[in-house]
């Protein structure tokens, strides 16, 4: 299987205080000196649009968050049939402490940078910095919520709905990056093609296109260009994706 190689960087380095993610990153409660030490070890990798960052079953000898851009968790079963299991969207957590190997795909859906670590020296880091181990475990237990929020969705919610979902949990993350309530109207870029929605989604992509449609006519969202998302009412499109006003899974 053909293996990647990095391309070009394409992201400026930063302090580690002044980063973009840092108030939802694994190290969102260090403090100033525990900063340092991790500003210390880091290094950013950047990667192309439809670029593997890692296969199922490679080892993996780096952990890092998503800093800008988006990627999809894919699973490929005996038969060959794949299943996309998850989105990693800005301060995600990429790769598991104490795990040698890759679980799943990772690949770019968006070009994508990185904020990396070597796992040895991570893994010892996590033992003598406690913030960063707790700060990990909450994001753990938060996409297991997540995890099993999604089997709602995917169980009981009509097609309407998961594309409604969909995109409130996009614009929910973005206005958390910017630190903005997600309310009233709201302005955001779909990172998805209409293909890998009606993957992640499990609806073909005749669904897909007829429910972004309907929820256009509707007045529910408004496009402009292929990925640039209006919604003119955040409540509403929560009605419509059948949550409650806490949003539902969106952690």
């Amino acid at each position: 299987m053909q293996k990647t190689s990095t391309a070009p960087a394409k992201f400026t380095h930063v302090q580690c205080g002044d980063c973009p993610i840092r108030h939802r990153a694994v190290c969102a409660r260090c403090e100033t000196d525990e900063l340092t030490r991790l500003e210390e070890t880091k290094y950013y990798r950047s990667f192309e649009a439809g670029q593997t960052i890692v296969w199922s079953g490679d080892r993996m000898d780096f952990v890092g968050s998503v800093v800008s851009g988006m990627a999809t968790l894919t699973q490929t079963m005996e038969d060959g049939r794949r299943q996309m299991v998850g989105l990693l969207l800005p301060s995600d957590f990429v790769g598991r402490p104490g795990r040698e190997t890759a679980a799943y795909d990772v690949v770019a859906t968006t070009d994508l940078v990185m904020c990396c670590f070597r796992k040895k020296p991570f893994e010892e880091l996590m033992v003598q910095t406690p913030h960063v181990g707790q700060r990990l475990l909450e994001m753990t237990l938060d996409e297991l919520d997540a995890a099993r929020e999604w089997m709602l969705l995917l169980g009981r919610k009509t097609a309407r709905e998961k594309i409604a979902s969909l995109i409130a949990i996009i614009a929910r993350r973005d206005a958390s990056l910017k630190m903005q309530k997600s309310e009233g109207r709201v302005i955001v870029d779909l990172p998805l093609t209409r293909e890998a929605m009606s993957e992640y989604l499990g609806l073909t992509l005749e669904t897909v296109s007829r429910q972004i449609s309907a929820l256009r006519k509707d007045g529910v969202i408004e496009i402009e260009g292929k990925r640039h998302i209006i919604i003119p009412d955040f409540d509403r499109l929560i009605e419509e994706a059948g949550d409650d006003s806490d949003g539902g899974f969106l952690v």
